[in-house]
């Protein structure tokens, strides 16, 4: 059987199982690429499992978000230490608010900025963050399932850290963390999600590691594609160029074995509202190659986003959830959270990706600046956000143009009391009483 046609076969299995088992996940290892399935206890949610997929049809769909950088100051665990009133952390407030967007989609992304290290090293902030691993448990219980942890943080706690975080994260059932491993076989291993008779999988790099270097001979903890800020363009920078190689290696050793590859990219300038030249020189490279999305992470601040051809490109999402400064232009303190449709269709045995249904959602991490407390997300669509931001619609429409200045037919969900928040809130009563 050649290896068009076995893919076909696995594809229908796939379809198949969906019906019945939802999102799952497999193992494959690329150094002998046997494909290893475990399917997910049935939770008797019939209506959950089959959403998305008809076998009449030759497309399989599923929803997604996408949110931005996760950063855990100690002022932050300070006020989750005190919410709890012991010595463990309660973030769940902080990201309650998020939960109207991930129970309506079945795969949930967001970047860890800093390292989840908490259970076995002492928790410390800037410049060198280990945070308290309940924050990941808040994201996780909210329906969080994709994780990148590769950023210019992860080796802040050491290779202890790393190895930490990893195991953290491998007893969250049905997660997928990427970017940073125990071994070079964890490394090596391509974990494959399927949902809805959609398979996937996510590779994550960051540009550098906070001018810590990885330890000899363990390149495998954190995936660096470097980039030399003294040489400042990527068609010069020779280790930039180099690890490219590594890159495609990746993206051809998972390529062939899901429907829909993403990659998360932790590079830019920090606070930068474009994206620069490595960001994108990164994005046509992976676009280039055959990757489905590519979300950025690490400038802080929202930046646009874009089609290259077919890809999708988000250069930078903003702050989620952090502490840093909320000037007068809450660039900072303002991200995007995009939520879309994943569609795969087969046509002539081709296999393609495409999105609809993309909405971007502005939301403010908000704290009080008196009491460095009362950490929350509010969405800009919330009514209560006049009470959080009173300048909130001002804020609105320069983070909406910033982010549609390469693409404005990107749509952004409008803010609270305005005519379009109106007129959408009614069209929506309209179709749900038809």
């Amino acid at each position: 059987m050649s290896s068009k046609a076995i893919k076909k076969s696995l594809s229908l299995l796939c379809c198949t199982l969906a019906l019945f088992c939802g999102c799952k996940d497999n193992a494959v290892n690329t150094a002998n690429t046997t494909q290893k399935e475990t399917a997910d206890e049935d939770d008797g949610s019939v209506e959950f499992v089959v959403k998305g997929v008809d076998p009449t049809e030759k497309t399989n769909k599923f929803n997604m978000s996408i949110a931005g950088d996760y950063i855990i100051y100690d002022t932050m665990y300070n006020y989750a230490n005190g919410l709890y009133g012991s010595d463990t952390y309660n973030f769940k407030p902080m990201v309650k608010n998020l939960k109207q967007f991930t129970e309506k989609c079945e795969v949930n992304y967001y970047n860890q900025e800093t390292i989840l290290a908490g259970d076995e090293l002492p928790v410390s902030s800037y410049p060198m963050f280990v945070s308290p691993t309940e924050a990941g448990d808040a994201m996780v219980n909210i329906g969080y399932n994709l994780v990148s942890t590769s950023t210019n943080h992860s080796l802040d706690g050491g290779e202890d850290g790393v190895l930490a975080q990893y195991k953290y994260w491998q007893k969250q059932k049905d997660v997928l963390m990427t970017g940073t491993y125990n071994s070079q076989k964890a490394r090596d291993e391509v974990r494959i999600k399927e949902c809805n008779g959609i398979t996937y999988t996510m590779l994550s790099y960051t540009y550098a590691t906070n001018g810590i270097p990885l330890p000899e001979g363990k390149d495998y903890l954190v995936n660096v594609w470097p980039t030399d800020f003294d040489i400042n363009d990527p068609a010069k920078d020779d280790n930039y160029i180099r690890y490219k190689k590594q890159v495609k290696k990746d993206i051809e050793a998972v390529r062939d074995k899901v429907d829909f590859l993403i990659v998360t990219m932790h590079s830019g300038v920090e606070y930068a509202v474009d994206e620069s030249e490595y960001q994108r020189d990164t994005a046509k490279f992976l676009a280039d190659n055959g990757v489905d999305l590519v979300i950025g992470t690490h400038p802080h601040v929202i930046q646009p986003a874009e089609y290259i051809g077919d890809t999708l490109v988000y250069y930078s999402l903003g702050n989620l959830l952090c502490a840093q400064m909320q000037d007068e232009y809450y660039n900072k303190v303002t991200s995007i959270l995009a939520t879309f449709t994943v569609n795969k269709t087969i046509e002539n045995g081709e296999t393609k990706i495409t999105f609809d249904n993309l909405e971007h959602e502005l939301l403010y991490s908000y704290y009080d600046q008196g009491t460095w407390g009362g950490y929350c997300v509010v969405p800009f669509s919330n009514k209560d956000i006049k009470d959080y931001m009173p300048e909130y619609k001002e804020v609105y429409e320069t983070y909406k143009a910033q982010f549609t200045k390469r693409d404005p037919s990107l749509y952004v969900v409008p803010a609270a009391g305005s005519r379009r928040a109106a007129a959408r809130n009614n069209a929506l009563i309209h179709n749900e009483t038809r």
